[in-house]
């Protein structure tokens, strides 16, 4: 009873945290500007399915796509042993779900088996980041703490599944000496044979190991999930709603900025009635995080930092400043330091810093060539060509800063209709005669 106590408030306090950052990001996310993307709904669950669920944009590249495939599955199926883990906590029961005869056995030797496999694939994760030193995950914008952070994940992984491992190879023995509370259920054809290591230990140690790395696995899953808000590994749960939620107009398709339009039609039409006053002044594309819209700022919470869009990106190919990847974190760096001074100063708060300038640079923006590699590299449908695009209209639009060479043709666009040096009294001449 005490035990179930005990587990009770420790993971009300897990879920209770967790709540907690989820309603802070979610609030960050929604500091963006209103964009409506409910149209098509079933063409959007067929993106999410196949994407998210699916992971059919992995496989590009098969030998990460199999071994992520692994501890994807890992995640997701372990969790029901998860659930179990959570009922014998509060009720203090032991393998409550043992009812179902032979699919429990089936399912507690599918899981060790699949744990084997995380930890397998976990290594070869680490082995490729840390001993190959792949180059999308050593570019400059990867410094110490994305790096790390990948690390901490893959080591977690490893420890949970082993403990899961632990605790099933002493329960296990367990229930082969006919201790109390330990009843026979499940298959163990993983665990059985790690329990040759714990072999003529008395019960009370093995209760005493099993137990330990019970509370250890559950301790640990409460604090791994409580870490991924505050970790590029989040995307295994923003995934789902950021693709659900992707742009499913053709790529490259830009569309209108809406003050721009309203402004056109005023002229065009005097008669019509003008758009209602706004405390806000009004703004031509992006300054800083508020200006972009929420699913833009929701991109940057979903952020892999896998590195491929980076890694197709021809403006970085060929050296350029630009990294598709960057201007992502850049993004959402940005979006949390915004959500801190909210909490600290109130909603209206202004640091006097901005996305534009003192995290991304002008000369980023404009090495950009919109070819669209990045948004259709990305895994899950994250869209960085969209936040470039509207910090250039800033640039042009607000601040007329864009490269000599755009600016003359933004004259003559002005001047003759056409990006040409030539008269439109004169376009005729154009045309090639038969």
């Amino acid at each position: 009873m005490i035990q179930g106590i005990i587990f009770t408030i420790v993971l009300a306090t897990g879920i209770f945290f967790f709540g907690k950052s989820i309603r802070r990001i979610r609030r960050n996310i929604f500091l963006g500007k209103p964009l409506d993307r409910s149209d098509n709904s079933s063409q959007r669950w067929m993106t999410m399915i196949r994407v998210a669920l699916g992971q059919s944009k992995m496989t590009v590249r098969p030998v990460a796509a199999f071994f992520h495939l692994i501890v994807y599955a890992g995640f997701i199926i372990i969790n029901i042993e998860v659930l179990e883990i959570m009922i014998d906590g509060i009720f203090g029961t032991h393998r409550i779900l043992s009812f179902m005869g032979g699919f429990y056995d089936f399912l507690i030797g599918s899981f060790e088996i699949l744990a084997v496999l995380v930890i397998i694939a976990c290594i070869v994760f680490l082995a490729r980041r840390n001993i190959l030193k792949l180059k999308r995950f050593w570019s400059k914008e990867m410094t110490s703490w994305p790096r790390s952070d990948a690390n901490i994940i893959l080591i977690t992984e490893i420890i949970l599944m082993s403990l899961f491992l632990t605790m099933n190879a002493c329960d296990y023995l367990l229930q082969q000496s006919g201790a109390a509370h330990y009843i026979k259920a499940g298959s163990f054809p993983v665990s059985s044979s790690l329990s040759n290591l714990f072999i003529g230990m008395p019960d009370s140690t093995l209760i005493f190991i099993e137990r330990l790395c019970w509370w250890a696995h559950i301790i640990g899953i409460l604090a791994f999930m409580n870490y991924l808000p505050f970790s590029k590994h989040f995307h295994i749960l923003m995934a789902f709603p950021n693709t659900y939620y992707s742009n499913l107009n053709p790529k490259g398709r830009l569309t209108n900025l809406e003050s721009v339009t309203n402004e056109v039609k005023l002229m065009m039409d005097p008669s019509l009635p003008p758009p209602p006053p706004s405390d806000a002044p009004m703004r031509f594309g992006a300054r800083d995080v508020r200006d972009l819209s929420w699913k833009q700022l929701m991109d940057a919470y979903t952020c892999t930092e896998c590195g491929r869009c980076t890694s197709v990106c021809p403006a970085n190919i060929t050296g350029k400043l630009l990294s598709p990847r960057k201007i992502m974190m850049d993004t959402r760096d940005r979006l949390d330091e915004v959500g801190k001074n909210i909490d600290k100063f109130g909603m209206d708060h202004d640091d006097n810093k901005a996305l534009l300038n003192d995290y991304i640079s002008p000369e980023e923006l404009w090495a950009c060539t919109t070819c669209n590699a990045c948004t259709e590299a990305c895994p899950v449908n994250i869209d960085p060509l969209s936040i470039i695009i509207d910090m250039r209209r800033y640039l042009v639009m607000e601040q007329s800063q864009a490269p000599a060479e755009l600016n003359g043709m933004f004259t003559k666009i002005e001047n003759n209709q056409a990006p040409w040096q030539f008269s439109p009294a004169d376009r005729l001449n154009w045309k090639n005669e038969d």
